[in-house]
């Protein structure tokens, strides 16, 4: 019999290429989604995190479920109302599930979350992060903490739960390749402030299979750098993307005060970075990358 696995934020970059990668591993998929949706495929169920309810059926058919339900942190300036979306989009849609399993039978084996390196704070410098480090202080580490904490509620009930802190996804349908690409196609790229901040990406389809690694191993558990083995600076992705694009930088490094001017205090995302080690992936699991070299991801999405 299949097995069912359950997203939270199915419809997002992530949720989309898991669906088709659990698809073709014949898995059911179903998303949770605040209106009943017509998607290939997939089971759509209701939820209201605000009125505290799930369509029934949803949790009562889940063999294992994904959590990437969150608003998108630089989808918009960081008001207070937004700031506050941020982070209740993400940490009471899952204590809502974790309070339907509570006191009643169920079957979920595995629930994998997503986290970010945000958790380490937005610009680490030149410091070799593990999943040991602690959080930082500033907003994106206390959304995270946020969210892992939230969580823990799955642990708490009685499902194995793995958290995954994301770092930059390279993907061609999303994120923050397409919008570096853009420009440098058109002749006019650059390297964003020093240029020298680190970039700690991974590649869409290694997130994914990172995500069903976790879901069906029951050695996993607990918190995981979601992250590649070579962490690059901002200005070494510029330069390794317009050579992929066979394209010239033109502009001089784009001042740190323009983006502050634009984004306000969000232009943290972009001005910041991390050097982020996966250090229990690579040393406490069997799972291999298909992607370790940049050049080679960047050919692999941009040539889509």
């Amino acid at each position: 019999m299949k097995k069912t696995v359950l997203i939270t934020g199915g419809t997002g970059m992530v949720g989309r290429r898991l669906t088709e990668m659990l698809l073709e591993k014949n898995y059911e998929v179903a998303y949770l989604s605040r209106r009943k949706e017509n998607i290939p495929n997939v089971t759509v169920y209701r939820w209201d995190i605000d009125k505290g309810y799930i369509e029934a059926q949803a949790l009562e058919t889940a063999d294992y479920i994904v959590h990437l339900a969150g608003a998108g942190i630089a989808d918009a300036r960081w008001t207070a109302q937004r700031k506050r979306e941020i982070i209740e989009s993400r940490t009471k849609s899952i204590e809502l599930i974790a309070n339907e399993l509570q006191g009643r039978p169920f079957k979920v084996k595995a629930c994998v979350a997503a986290s970010a390196i945000g958790f380490y704070g937005a610009n680490t410098g030149d410091e070799h992060l593990n999943e040991n480090h602690p959080s930082g202080t500033d907003f994106l580490a206390h959304v995270t903490r946020s969210w892992e904490q939230a969580s823990e509620r799955m642990d708490n009930v009685g499902v194995r739960t793995t958290k995954l802190r994301i770092g930059i996804v390279l993907s061609s349908s999303g994120g923050a390749l397409p919008k570096i690409a853009a420009p440098i196609r058109l002749g006019v790229g650059a390297p964003l402030a020093s240029g020298e901040q680190w970039v700690s990406w991974i590649h869409l389809d290694d997130l994914c299979r990172l995500f069903i690694e976790a879901l069906e191993n029951p050695k996993w558990s607990g918190i995981y750098n979601a992250v590649g083995a070579q962490p690059v600076t901002n200005a070494q992705l510029t330069r390794q993307i317009a050579d992929v694009l066979n394209r010239p930088l033109w502009l001089p490094h784009i001042p740190a005060f323009t983006l502050q001017l634009v984004y306000g205090e969000m232009a943290d995302v972009v001005l910041g970075g991390n050097y982020v080690l996966n250090q229990r992936i690579a040393k406490q699991t069997d799972f291999q990358y298909s992607f370790t070299n940049l050049t080679e991801a960047l050919q692999d999405l941009l040539a889509r």
